[in-house]
């Protein structure tokens, strides 16, 4: 297992055609099993949390569950409604509404209290999910009617139209993402490779990894349901780990082009790059997995299924670097090979003497003054360096969570910009608590007659709506009782909190509570937001305990090193805690608003930062893996621990930098997406990014590597010092436990 990527690397190198044909074959069997099983789509109850999901599912069980419903409204542009008009057009809706099958009910017309809007609340059949899907004939007739009616605006919205809307932004955004991503990496990898074919390697198999996984997940969902939001995660990790992990392979295939200078084949060439590289994209990946994976442990579909994204894209990219990367590369080095023979060639038959370029070197002035500070004073700027990044990550210490639902959408969306017209004419509209009661059916009219109490004096609190009346709903078997509570507040309003706590800690103890053998419970629109919120917090310890013991095992058992494991720990902490500390100052504060086009709410949305801390470990993970491979190879091989550092770091200095462009891309691609989460994930997934190769991996790093010497290293010892040869002589040894070099085939 040890040797398995040298193992692909060789066998992929020897039969170019069949790797690269198998790599296609596998995507397109992936795309089959796809379409065959279609996917599993997340339902109502895979959503339930705390105390709200209980009363979901008590309500479920007497069938008087949410219901998707839309609002039909009808008012005049100038304000002057002409009633005659509009019942002509609420009659005409009503009419055209109940012939749909996919309609349930259709309610009377409701006048708002200034007389300037009717509504016409219409329910649709099936569960609250599928309403996205339903909605679309509703929408069509109410265009219909509008037409009809000229002096009237006819419009609608609701959770569905909502819903729909979302979707169809959310796809629109995926599309502008790629345009401004696949240009900003094609440039970045043109001006590392400087070559068209060797930039488009990497873009090729990202695209195709990402094709895989995608298709992958849709497999997965019969295991995980899927809420819809996994496709995303793919595309942003599927092209920044893509292009990263063929990056690290390419630049290792081309110094040991250089150092063989045409004297080997491409496929020693190849081989030689699989026992370095293919080794850190395997342990690189694995970090990256296995610290998504704890994800799972927060038992919650969305993370689920963001994890299992994350998981299926990284899995692919590991898997095509390692089989279709390698085979790729000999097919390119051979064309290469027989084009610079045939230049040779050509200038032998003049009586030239043959080119000999010379090695670019590996340090340019930027990386150089970056790395100057660590180079020579490594205390000083180890100091500064923690300083800085304390000093960013800071403001995570205030960070307050919300639960984002639909008061934080686009409003370029037109089913919000309807419900913001639709809730100024019925405020009593935004908000509604469902009180949940279940009891044996002969202690029905007692839960009823308690729960009118509690009716009555929520009407009487000024944080419910006085203009509409409580709605008691009983199931067939009176056994389950819902009662509807109207609150005038958007769901992240401070008044509607405590309307909630209101009902939860003061109404219900005192009507239903007092009842034996009642079971009850209340959800709604706060309700679902704060137990999830508290969920989530609930779960934090477990997952951020289990993330931060799996990288120090895994960076003790890749390294061979304790301190190097607990240096790791320490590095992604402290790059993480800056990228949330930025976060905060950015998005819970409103002076960016306009900058990057959000509506602030003071808060970050819930799922951020757990997400963002799990995959921001993985990525930290992933240079990690790569800089200190470099620098321990140079260890073991015979130099100082301080020339060892200053090679490793120098050697892969270009191409972290260049790995971290093509990332810093992708995400800095979602900032200009309409939805708020994702503008968040993208803006600090990239500045945590930026932050990592430039601060922590040239700075941090070096100077503690360069302060601890050789204890950096505890307990290992180099394999050279293993044999008795002394340190440092810079002699180069080959580690005890390194494979045997692959056959070095010499070029004729």
């Amino acid at each position: 297992m040890k040797n398995l990527p040298v193992h692909m690397a060789r066998w992929s190198a020897r039969h170019p055609g069949r790797a690269i044909s198998g790599w296609f074959l596998f995507v397109v069997v992936c795309v089959g099993l796809s379409m065959a099983l279609g996917s599993n789509p997340a339902q109502t109850e895979d959503f339930r949390v705390g105390e709200a999901g209980r009363a979901e599912a008590m309500a479920s069980e007497g069938d008087l569950e949410r219901k998707p419903t839309e609002q039909v409204m009808i008012y005049a542009e100038s304000g002057q409604v002409d009633e005659v008009q509009a019942r002509a057009a609420a009659d005409d809706v009503i009419s055209r509404m109940r012939a749909l099958p996919e309609v349930d009910t259709v309610g009377d017309p409701v006048w708002s209290e200034d007389g300037a809007m009717m509504r016409i609340p219409v329910v649709l059949g099936g569960p609250e999910l599928d309403g996205k899907e339903n909605v679309v004939p509703l929408l069509e007739q109410t265009a219909q009617v509008d037409a009809l009616y000229p002096d009237l605006v006819v419009e609608e919205t609701g959770s569905p139209a909502i819903s729909k809307g979302v979707n169809d932004q959310r796809d629109e955004d995926l599309a502008l993402s790629e345009k401004i991503a696949f240009p900003f990496t094609i440039v970045t990898l043109l001006v590392v490779f400087g070559s068209v074919v060797m930039a488009g390697v990497p873009l090729l198999l990202a695209i195709s990894c990402i094709v895989a996984a995608v298709s992958l997940s849709a497999v997965a969902s019969h295991l995980l349901p899927d809420p819809g939001v996994g496709t995303n995660m793919i595309l942003l990790m599927g092209l920044a780990v893509g292009v990263d992990y063929t990056l690290f392979y390419l630049k290792r295939e081309r110094e040991e082009r250089a150092r063989a200078k045409g004297r080997l084949s491409s496929e020693a060439l190849v081989e030689l790059a699989a026992q370095t590289a293919g080794r850190a994209i395997v342990v690189s990946g694995l970090a990256v997995i296995l610290s998504t994976a704890t994800l799972y442990l927060a038992t919650d579909v969305i993370f689920s299924s963001l994890a299992t994204g994350t998981i299926l894209v990284v899995a692919v990219a590991v898997f095509s670097s390692l089989t279709a990367l390698p085979a790729l590369l000999v097919k390119i080095g051979q064309r290469t090979e027989r084009r610079e023979a045939k230049k040779a060639a050509r200038r032998a038959r003049r009586g030239k003497p043959p080119v000999v370029r010379e090695p670019k070197p590996e340090v340019g002035r930027v990386f150089g003054a970056l790395m100057s500070p660590a180079r020579k004073h490594p205390a000083a700027t180890l100091v500064v360096s923690v300083v800085v990044m304390l000093g960013l990550a800071a403001p995570a210490l205030g960070m307050k969570l919300f639960d984002p639902g639909r008061d934080s959408f686009s409003r370029d969306i037109p089913a919000m910009q309807a419900y913001d017209r639709l809730t100024d004419a019925f405020p009593e509209l935004l908000v509604k608590h469902e009180v949940v009661a279940r009891s044996s059916a002969e202690n029905a009219p007692a839960v009823q007659e308690a729960l009118r109490e509690l009716g009555e004096q929520a009407q009487a609190d000024p944080l419910f709506a006085r203009n509409a009346e409580p709605v008691l709903r009983t199931s067939d078997d009176g056994r389950i009782s819902v009662l509807e509570l109207a609150v005038p507040h958007p769901a992240y309003a401070d008044a509607a909190a405590d309307s909630l706590a209101h009902v939860r800690d003061d109404y219900l103890p005192a009507t239903v509570g007092q009842l034996d053998g009642v079971e009850t419970a209340v959800s709604g629109d706060v309700a679902r937001g704060q137990d999830y919120v508290t969920d989530e917090k609930s779960k934090l310890p477990l997952v951020v305990g289990a993330l931060l013991l799996l990288t120090f095992v895994m960076t003790v058992v890749a390294f061979r090193s304790v301190v190097i494991g607990l240096v790791g720990v320490f590095l992604n902490l402290l790059s993480a805690g800056a990228a949330l500390g930025a976060l905060v100052v950015v998005f819970q504060g409103d002076w960016a608003e306009s900058l990057l086009g959000f509506d602030s709410y003071g808060a970050i949305a819930s799922r951020v930062p757990l997400f963002l801390f799990v995959l921001l470990f993985g990525l930290s993970m992933d240079y990690q893996v790569f800089v200190v491979s470099r620098i321990k190879e140079a260890y073991d091989n015979g130099m100082s621990a301080r020339e060892a550092v200053m090679e490793g770091i120098a050697k892969s200095a270009k191409v972290v930098t260049s790995a971290a462009v093509v990332m810093v891309t992708v995400f800095a691609a979602f900032v200009f997406l309409h939805l708020t989460e994702m503008k968040q994930m993208g803006f600090c997934l990239g500045l945590a990014v930026l932050l990592d190769a430039v601060i922590i991996r040239m700075m941090v790093l070096p100077a503690i590597l360069l302060l601890l010497g050789d204890r950096a290293w505890w307990p290992h010892r180099p394999a050279i010092e293993a044999t008795g040869a002394p340190a440092g002589t810079g002699a180069a040894a080959v580690p005890q436990d390194a494979p045997a070099r692959p056959e070095l085939q010499t070029v004729p």
